[in-house]
């Protein structure tokens, strides 16, 4: 009586065995868990304005409510403040694309970092040329005007680290 319940046993096992982690559902919350084999890139865009209060390390120079449009980065380690919303490609109504890059402190450090240029690598989703824009000084005041409309994964490095943000630019209504 024993064999039949083993020889059932093995199948089932199998395939558990098969089975793989529970998919997040669009839209939710990162976990915050990073893959042995580094973090994961997001097959669609996933651009993610808010428009709740800055946080305490990017509100410098903010006084009153700083309720603001803002992307943060994927790591959290930076955010795109927008002034201009939404992001157009080839504006037409004489307005810029502004963003405020703010970086977050690094932690255990105690002075900041040696300023370095900021370089947004942007790449349009659906291709693989990418399009390089340099903020001087690092994270600070910029325009970031990109080629066309899309969204537009970006990779910032400046100061010896990196994170990445999409971003969506609109076509212009010229």
């Amino acid at each position: 009586m024993s064999v039949p319940r083993r020889v059932l046993l093995v199948p089932v096992l199998l395939l558990a065995g098969c089975t793989g982690p529970a998919a997040q559902p669009a839209g939710g919350p990162a976990t915050g868990t990073v893959p042995a084999t580094g973090p994961s890139t997001p097959a669609a865009c996933a651009e993610r304005v808010e428009t709740g209060r800055l946080p305490d390390w990017a509100d410098a120079g903010f006084t009153g409510d700083t309720r603001i449009r803002h992307v943060f980065g994927t790591e959290g380690d930076i955010v795109a403040i927008l002034f201009a919303y939404p992001l157009v490609h080839a504006r037409g109504d004489g307005a810029n694309n502004k963003i405020l890059w703010g970086a977050r402190p690094e932690p255990g450090r105690s002075e900041p970092a040696p300023r370095t240029p900021l370089v947004i690598t942007a790449t349009r989703d659906g291709t693989d040329t990418p399009v390089v824009r340099e903020v001087a000084g690092g994270p600070g005041p910029s325009i970031v005007d990109l080629p066309a409309a899309g969204c537009w994964r970006l990779r910032l490095d400046w100061s010896g680290r990196t994170d990445t943000m999409d971003l969506v630019y609109r076509p212009s209504s010229r």
